[in-house]
């Protein structure tokens, strides 16, 4: 109030009746204007011109009305607001008339209005691309569901080792199917697989399953495995349909794969900096050919093949004979088998594939089966719990002729249920081969 008392001094009429004023009036006596509402000053250059004792003076180019004189009872004159009135901009060019504006409280009303609806801009493929792709969300321990998983495959939290993508690995492929399981005392899975399917040149169909077990006391047996396995069977799919004999292409199979296991250990020195003194990359190898009327099988180590008959009135086999110390003690009289599989030597294998082997000498037999069956190719983590072929075909369900991929996960869970000792591995192939285009009902 006190910064307003200057301005009310110097006012002589009232600016809404222009009854003459006294000083120190603070409401017009005639029409009972509140002489305290007048505002102050502004700083730049008025509209109106006020002198003290003369009359407000209008601008010519403003164009505002001027208040005509009333007596006491007129009511106030119209006000007007500065868009009601066409007028010139700061630079004194006329401003084109607008339509009036909403009388609303603390709105600005120069803005252009607004659409019902906007027009979508295509957006930035680059901001978009980013927007579409979800963040990683942290990986969560499987044992304690809480901690988070760091780089190294270790859970933050309870310290447990997380899965890996080869721990547990399950194929099928129409009429035949594999499963690869790490077991329960190993730190990871060095076993792998590998099937499929081909078309002979006669045109009937042709099964393929490779089997490999990397030898634990050598360098990388993981990698051993897994480089026999895709070489071997890339080779059976690649020879078979140009007519090469099963059996022969078998032998080849296994001569390719043990060319990719001896490649490994030509490898610069620094895949083996950190353990100079082990062994070579090695594995074992077990592998079957089945067409619509033969069975053959190749291998090298104590990964093996066994025959299991649709109809268990029928006896079982076994199809391979290890390349193991216990298999030559018996081979050679010496020990008879439970004897020569009771000693602790009995799993130390006499071949292998490998830069170290002493000679590279594949096995592989063929066979013609009488009747259907399924041909069961395993590593010894899961015949160790099966070891004899009736052991094995009570073990098999009977349907794993058409439900191939349901008999290796049985197989596999019951190394599991007897303790998991080792990597467990299994693929079945059924005989006799369906033709091609038919799968597992």
């Amino acid at each position: 109030m006190m910064s307003q008392m200057p301005q009310q001094a110097a006012l002589s009429r009232c600016p809404s009746c222009e009854e003459p004023l006294e000083s120190g009036d603070r409401f017009c006596g005639a029409c009972g204007y509140d002489l305290s509402a007048v505002p102050p000053r502004p700083d730049d250059g008025p509209t109106l011109t006020l002198n003290g004792s003369g009359t407000p003076a209008v601008v010519p180019t403003a164009g505002w009305p001027v208040a005509a004189d009333a007596d006491s009872s007129a009511p106030p004159p119209t006000v007007h607001l500065p868009a009601d009135l066409p007028g010139p901009d700061s630079g004194g060019a006329p401003l084109s008339p607008a339509t009036p504006p909403p009388t609303a409280t603390g709105v600005r009303f120069d803005r252009p209005r607004e659409p019902e609806e906007y027009p979508l801009q295509a957006p930035d493929p680059r901001v978009a691309a980013d927007a579409a792709a979800p963040a990683d969300p942290a990986k969560l321990c499987v044992a304690c569901r809480a901690g988070r998983v760091d780089d190294d495959g270790y859970c933050e939290n309870c310290g447990h080792a997380q899965p890996r993508e080869r721990d547990h690995m399950e194929q099928e492929y129409g009429p035949i199917a594999a499963v690869s399981d790490r077991g329960l005392r190993h730190h990871r899975n060095e076993d792998a697989f590998g099937i499929g399917r081909t078309v002979l040149p006669d045109g009937s169909g042709a099964l393929v399953a490779i089997v490999c077990d990397g030898v634990s006391s050598a360098t990388r047996p993981d990698d051993a495995s897994l480089a026999a396995s895709r070489a071997a069977s890339e080779s059976l799919l690649a020879a078979l349909p140009l007519g090469t004999h099963p059996q022969q292409a078998m032998h080849d199979a296994i001569v390719a794969a043990a060319h990719a296991v001896n490649a490994l250990a030509q490898e610069p020195a620094t895949a083996r900096e950190h353990a100079p003194h082990q062994n070579a990359p090695a594995c074992t190898l077990v592998g079957a050919v089945v067409t619509a009327g033969l069975l053959v099988v190749g291998w090298v180590g104590d990964s093996r093949a066994y025959w299991v008959p649709v109809d268990r009135t029928s006896p079982p086999a076994r199809l391979t004979e290890d390349d193991s110390w216990a298999a030559q003690m018996v081979a050679a009289g010496l020990m008879n088998e439970a004897e020569a599989y009771a000693d602790e030597r009995a799993h130390a294998i006499t071949g292998w594939l490998g830069a170290d082997a002493y000679e590279l000498e594949p096995h592989t037999a063929s066979f013609k089966p009488d009747r259907p069956g399924v041909v069961v190719v395993c590593t010894d983590g899961l015949w160790n719990y099966a070891e004899a072929a009736e052991e094995m075909a009570d073990v098999l369900p009977a349907d794993a002729a058409v439900r191939p991929l349901h008999g290796a996960r049985v197989l596999v869970g019951h190394a599991l249920d007897g303790g998991g000792h080792d990597n467990v591995t299994v693929a079945l192939v059924p005989f006799p081969a369906p033709p091609q285009g038919a799968g597992s009902a």
